[in-house]
Parts: structure tokens; C-alpha cells; sequence
């Protein structure tokens, strides 16, 4: 790795230049950790930025206390590390984030915290990738760094960035608002009247954790929604899936999982939450829409401790008024409307990833593109379709650098021989 540096009196920021002799990974949550494991085990080396000061952030800075995986954990586990067998089916995010430690230890992985990448851009001239970033772990002082490599792997994620809609009077309505991303527990909230705006697996899990703090939620449900039992007679709902398909053709696993959850919950159109026509597999592959997996919400629903209410029309002080003309006061608002990438605001790319930072290719065939360029934790397949993924790049990146180096010592040894016949 070759670096550069020097002061600039005309400038806030000192500056570096550094070549990198492998890739850069952008991103240390679980996808840029299996991508780096798989280049360790390949000997090859790479530069990991991350621009919070650990790793795995979205897991230790924006989730709720209450958070465990929603799917068994064999089907969570990164590349070549198995999760502890003490931990239980759903690890605690807690766990989960010890796992995650245990396994950059275990890899050796060290990513270069603090550091926000500005932008990445692919200089045509030299076949390389410019990338820049501002740096503030070293000093008080930020510093620009721009990263010069031949292979960039964007492991940013699809849940970088909050989504906050707007609405119309929420200026004025005088309570207290945030984002899922900043909820912890319904222990600040008890006997508090909560709006909760969204109903997949977070605004479900949020309004029933306020249930258990003695809050009053109502959740707000604008659009249709699958809702599946966790489990079927003690078997994970999505292993049940999962064997299902390797038999099965997808509209019929839906009918399947559909028929079952009749069963299971009942008709959960007469409590609000009205089915989408799409099967949930069907949907999930299309859209990207996860199906809710209950845990226990169902049943506060059932019994009116979870109030189901339909879309948002305007709020105005300490109220809310919805598209069906009632009115609900209301002390607080979570806004449990998700999350999206942020790649276009960085990557100056416009043939591998679409406008909302996703790459134009479905799954599987979404993890390369051209110059070098390569994605990882887009897929919409939760932990398993990013380790799929990772695998892949990290292998391509392997076969691809290790022919680089074989071709530059061939180079080198072609010069060596030339100098000695001179002499």
C-alpha cells in the first residue's frame, strides 16, 4: 500500500492519497465482514471503511432493545462461522453483535472507522477507482483521503439511510416524533398514546413492546400486508418455505403458506390488515416487501390493546386526523417507515445501480458489474442471500487479483532480465 500526504495551508482538511494493492470495501455490517473473510482466506488484502466507529452500526445504534433475529439462526450465520450452539433458534441482537465481533476477531478484519466515504468514481484513464472520503479517527482535525484501487465493493446495504415521509401539519403537532431507528424501549412511553406509522416487522414489534410498557398504541396501516406465524407446529415458517421450494413452484408454496396462516391466525382482514393479492414469496421476490412474521402482536390486535387505524390524512396539536375523518390524540409519533440505501448519493455510477441505489440486476445476478464494481447485501434475501453474494465477490476478486499480481511479477522478472543482459 503505497501512501502520500502533505499539508495544504489553503484548505480545512489535510489531505492523503493512498494505492491500495486489492479492493475497497465500503461498508463493516455483516455483508463487508463475509466479503473480507472470504478475501482472507484468499490472501487477498483490501481496506475496509466504515463511517461510524464500529462495526455492524444499523445493529448497535438503530435497533430496539427488544430485537431478536426473525429468522432461525442457521439460516443468519455468515461464511464459514457457524453461530455458537448455546445461542437460542432467535438470538438477541445482543448476541447477534457478539457473534458479529467474534467473527471480524476470528477473520482478523479491521475496518478504518470514521471514515465517510464523499464519493467513488471510476477514472476511465487509468482503470482505476478514485474513492473519496473524510477521515476523523485520527485527530480533532478532519482529513480527506482519496483511495485508489482496481476493485470496489459496495457493502453499504439496502438499510442505510432512514426513510421520514412528509406530512402535512406534522410541524405542528407539538409531541414527541422519531424514527424506529431511534426507539429503544416502551419503558420512556408508559401511559403514553402512541401513533405508530407502519406495520411491517417493526411497527409490529414496536407497538407490541409498547403494549408490554403499558402505552396505547395505534398503528397506522396504509396498505395491504402479509402476516405469518413464526413457526408452524414448532418448525420455522420460513424453513418450512425453504423446503417447499426445492419441490414446489412459488405460487403454490404461497397458496401453501396461505392456507396454513388461515389456520394458524385466522382471517386477519376483519382486524385491518388486509392481504396483499400477490402470495408473500411472490411479493417478496417482485417488490422486495418482507412478510411480517407475529410474535405476538396478532394477539394484542385481537383484543384492542394494538388499535389498527387507516392512513394519515394531517395532524395538527397533540392530534391526528386519518383518511376516514376520525381524529385520535395522540402524545407521540414512531415513524416506522424503513429505511433505503444510499448509494446514489456517493457512487457516481449509473449502469449498475438503479436511481433508489439498488443494483438493475435481480437476484442471483445482482453482485457484479463492470470495471471492477461489485455489490454485496442488496439482494433482498436478508443475512443468507448477502453471504451467497459474498462468496461470489470474494472469489471473483481472488481470481482476479491473484492473475493482476502473477502478471506484474512476470513484468518485473521481464525487466530483471533486461537489465542483466545489459550489463
Amino acid at each position: 500500500m503505497f501512501q502520500a500526504s502533505g499539508p495544504d495551508h489553503d484548505d480545512f482538511f489535510a489531505h492523503r492519497c493512498i494505492l491500495v494493492n486489492g479492493p475497497v470495501i465500503v461498508g463493516a455490517g455483516p455483508s463487508g465482514l463475509a466479503v473480507g473473510a472470504g478475501l482472507k482466506g484468499q490472501g487477498v488484502p483490501f481496506v475496509m471503511l466504515e463511517r461510524a466507529d464500529c462495526i455492524a452500526s444499523l445493529w448497535q445504534n438503530r435497533t430496539y432493545d427488544r430485537l431478536k433475529l426473525h429468522l432461525p439462526k442457521q439460516f443468519c450465520q455468515l461464511p464459514n462461522f457457524p453461530f455458537p450452539e448455546e445461542f437460542p433458534e432467535y438470538p438477541t441482537k445482543y448476541q447477534f453483535i457478539s457473534y458479529l465481533e467474534s467473527y471480524a476477531k476470528q477473520f482478523n478484519i479491521k475496518p478504518h472507522f470514521n471514515e465517510t466515504v464523499q464519493s467513488a468514481k471510476y477514472d476511465e484513464i487509468f482503470g482505476l477507482w478514485r474513492v473519496k472520503t473524510i477521515s476523523t479517527s485520527s485527530s480533532d482535525i478532519p482529513c480527506q483521503v482519496e483511495y485508489i484501487c482496481k476493485w470496489l465493493v459496495v457493502a453499504t446495504g439496502e438499510n442505510a439511510e432512514k426513510v421520514l415521509p412528509e406530512f402535512e401539519g406534522l410541524q405542528d403537532f407539538g409531541g414527541h416524533v422519531m424514527h424506529a431507528c431511534d426507539y429503544k424501549s416502551g419503558e420512556s412511553f408508559h401511559g403514553k398514546r402512541v401513533l405508530v406509522v407502519g406495520c411491517g416487522n417493526s411497527g409490529m414489534e414496536v407497538s407490541l413492546d409498547l403494549c408490554n410498557h403499558n402505552a396505547s398504541p395505534s398503528m397506522v396501516v396504509r396498505s395491504s400486508v402479509h402476516v405469518l406465524p413464526r413457526e408452524v407446529l414448532g418448525r420455522s415458517t420460513f424453513e418450512l418455505a425453504a423446503t417447499m421450494m426445492k419441490r414446489l413452484p412459488l405460487w403454490m408454496v404461497d397458496k401453501v403458506l396461505l392456507l396454513v396462516s388461515r389456520l394458524i391466525l385466522g382471517n386477519v382482514d376483519r382486524y385491518g390488515l388486509k392481504r396483499p393479492c400477490l402470495g408473500p414469496l411472490q411479493l417478496k421476490d417482485t417488490q422486495g416487501k418482507t412478510p411480517v412474521l407475529d410474535i405476538g402482536a396478532l394477539e394484542k390486535i385481537r383484543s384492542g390493546k394494538i388499535k389498527v387505524v387507516p392512513g394519515i390524512k394531517r395532524f395538527s396539536s397533540g392530534k391526528v386526523e386519518l383518511v376516514n375523518s376520525e381524529i385520535l390524540e395522540i402524545d407521540s409519533v414512531i415513524l416506522a417507515t424503513g429505511y433505503r440505501s444510499n448509494v446514489p448519493s456517493w457512487l457516481k455510477e449509473n449502469e449498475f445501480f438503479t436511481e433508489d441505489g439498488i443494483p438493475k440486476n435481480p437476484f442471483p445476478n445482482g453482485w457484479k458489474g463492470n470495471a471492477g464494481l461489485y455489490a454485496v447485501g442488496f439482494t433482498r434475501r436478508g443475512l443468507s442471500g448477502a453471504s451467497l453474494d459474498a462468496m461470489s465477490v470474494a472469489l471473483d476478486i481472488a481470481k482476479s487479483w491473484k492473475e493482476d499480481t502473477m502478471q506484474k511479477k512476470k513484468t518485473v522478472q521481464a525487466r530483471h532480465r533486461r537489465c542483466i543482459s545489459h550489463f
